[in-house]
């Protein structure tokens, strides 16, 4: 997960993680530990899918974003 570049579209879109928090209907702590991969949590498929629909992804965008490794 590249939570960098969601941060840039969100900013870009003028929306907060509260914002985007409630948007998918989760807690903003919920939404914290899936943007920092925290205890294995991960984003869902139809998570995915509202953020691809707001922020209007790319199928590139995407793949960046939440298929991005971290490579050490």
């Amino acid at each position: 997960m590249d939570t960098n570049k969601l941060k840039a579209k969100m900013a870009f879109y003028g929306d907060t993680g509260k914002e985007l928090a409630d948007y998918l209907q989760i807690a903003r702590s919920t939404l914290s530990s899936k943007m920092n991969e925290t205890n294995g949590s991960e984003f869902t498929q139809s998570e995915i899918l509202k953020i691809k629909e707001k922020y209007h992804l790319s199928s590139n965008e995407i793949d960046e974003i939440f298929f991005n490794s971290k490579v050490s």
